[in-house]
């Protein structure tokens, strides 16, 4: 049980993204069949009919998430409060998670009948259930007039981001004329769920953050930040298609006009699963202790020279210090929770850096040779870049958790119930997949059309969870001088991600200059992991 404790933190922002997710699916489906298939008339039958059983299994879904994220929730409760079952179940925050159960029900049902009255009803009523458990209702501080604010964030984002798979749908089974109709009654929609979005999403940060210093000084506002990065992503991507539609007949422009949209739903799941992280954050405004000032972080972040190329021996690192006195160690305590409250010497912080320098080098030998891959005499040996992936899988491995096997004592299976070593293991994974499998692709061992997307798949989710992850460092201020820097690292990922997909897809010279910039996102990353401090 300790373990689920450990855990529950990174579980709980992951539920609340997946379901974000299938609420924007389900409710910006009713948007999409309410607003933007009538421009078809009869000819739009068969596209609704597709629209439907994705809104049906998508509130499915949603009931699915919502009860586990209810059920989860009472666990914590009752494994931390001491409550009963009946007691845990029946809390406000429970209620208020479980709320949304009804109208999913509703909405599922509603999407197997033709009465438009239900759908919009249920979708209201979903993202109305989901309010409660936002900071505008659940701070007693908030103005009543920031759940119309968030419920505006919510309905924008479901007619945008949550229109864009059925819109995609609407694409690929129309023919020319009916596609110039819906692309342009899906822009308009799309650019009035933008300006909710953004119309919401101010009003909400002005009260939450309240002033500059807590903008930049703290966790919530680093994180709106990101989110405001992926929002102008979202945006610029939104204003190719805005152009594309209106050239629409012109050769090339459908397709152009499709792969824009897939890329858009990547950096809208991001943005998503940001907001859900984002809601495990008190607000700014509540937090008048603990704030980071700018000098301190321009301090943080300005390179040192010469860079960290020497590693401490293991020997000197705090982990390898004898163990705290049984009778120090809490009941029910961890040897990974004991582990981690042992404060962090010069060494460990020499041992962090020097591993994110090493990483660096890989990370931005990989994009060059991936830039060289493009000139056709050093093609051949360039593109087997991928095989540093597991070089820096194996570097990591040993390294990243200096108290895990084979280095420290932790064995390797103990050491998953601590959630930040469970998350890099999980990253490892993710490196070894990424680097296999796109050097078999480049080799051309691998020749199914869909292979080369395992690539923007497994970055972009890389990128997206690295914005999820957290350090378990008992001092705020560290723990926030290292987020800033993973921050920006995450933004790029899920950036690269996007600008491959966009090569793969895209053929002509928009795939090129896609392919161009990719390779320079690595370079990028590499850079940011060579000149990283923690002191």
């Amino acid at each position: 049980m300790q373990q689920f404790i450990e855990i529950y933190g990174f579980l709980s922002v992951l539920l609340r993204g997946a379901i974000s997710a299938a609420q924007s699916l389900g409710a910006g489906g009713v948007g999409f069949l309410l607003l933007v298939l009538p421009g078809l008339g009869a000819a739009g039958a068969p596209i609704a009919a597709g629209v439907r059983t994705i809104i049906f299994w998508s509130a499915l879904a949603l009931v699915a998430f919502v009860a586990l994220d209810a059920a989860a929730l009472s666990l914590m409760l009752i494994e931390t409060l001491e409550l009963d079952a009946a007691s845990a179940m029946t809390a406000d925050a429970v209620k208020a998670d479980a709320l949304a159960l009804a109208p999913a029900l509703l909405l599922a049902a509603a999407s197997r009948t033709r009465a438009r009255g239900a759908l919009v009803l249920a979708a209201a009523a979903l993202l109305a259930a989901r309010l409660g458990t936002t900071h505008a209702v659940s701070r007693i501080e908030s103005p009543p007039w920031l759940a119309l604010a968030e419920f505006a964030h919510l309905t924008g984002a479901a007619l945008w981001i949550g229109g864009i798979p059925y819109f995609l749908l609407a694409l690929a089974r129309c023919d020319d004329e009916a596609r110039a109709i819906v692309g342009r009654r899906f822009s308009r929609v799309s650019m009035a769920g933008a300006a909710l979005v953004l119309g919401g999403g101010l009003a909400m940060s002005g009260v939450y953050i309240g002033s500059l210093e807590a903008f930049y000084g703290l966790a919530y506002g680093v994180m709106v930040g990101a989110k405001g990065a992926l929002l102008a992503g979202l945006l610029a991507l939104g204003a190719c298609n805005y152009v594309a539609v209106r050239r629409l007949g012109r050769a090339g422009t459908g397709l152009r006009l499709r792969r824009f949209a897939e890329a858009e739903i990547g950096l809208g799941l991001t943005a998503i699963l940001a907001a859900a992280s984002l809601s495990s954050l008190p607000p700014a405004v509540d937090q008048p202790l603990g704030r980071v000032s700018l000098a301190e972080i321009i301090e943080r972040v300005t390179p040192q020279w010469p860079i960290r190329f020497e590693s401490p021996d293991h020997s000197a690192l705090s982990v390898a210090q004898p163990a705290p006195d049984a009778a120090d160690v809490q009941a029910g305590e961890t040897a990974v929770v004991a582990a981690a409250a042992v404060a962090r010497n010069a060494e460990d912080i020499a041992w962090s850096e020097y591993n994110h320098h090493i990483a660096g080098l890989f990370v931005l030998a990989m994009g060059f040779l991936a830039l060289v891959e493009h000139w056709r005499r050093a093609a051949p040996a360039a593109r087997h870049w991928p095989l540093l992936m597991l070089g820096l899988a194996g570097f990591l491995f040993l390294r990243a958790d200096e108290a895990v096997w084979p280095l420290g004592d932790l064995g390797l299976i103990e050491s998953l119930r601590d959630p930040e070593i469970a998350q890099h293991r999980i990253f490892l994974l993710l490196v070894v997949a990424f680097g296999l499998f796109e050097w078999r692709v480049r080799t051309k061992k691998v020749a199914a059309p869909w292979a080369p997307l395992a690539f923007p798949l497994i970055t972009g989710l890389g990128g997206a969870l690295l914005l999820a992850h957290s350090h378990g460092i008992a001092d705020v201020k560290q723990e926030f001088l290292i987020e800033i820097t993973h921050t920006p690292l995450a933004l790029v990922g899920v950036a690269s991600a996007a600008a491959r997909w966009l090569e793969i897809r895209l053929p002509g010279r928009a795939g090129r200059v896609a392919g161009l910039l990719w390779p320079l996102g690595f370079m990028l990353a590499g850079l940011m992991l060579v000149v990283y401090r923690e002191a």
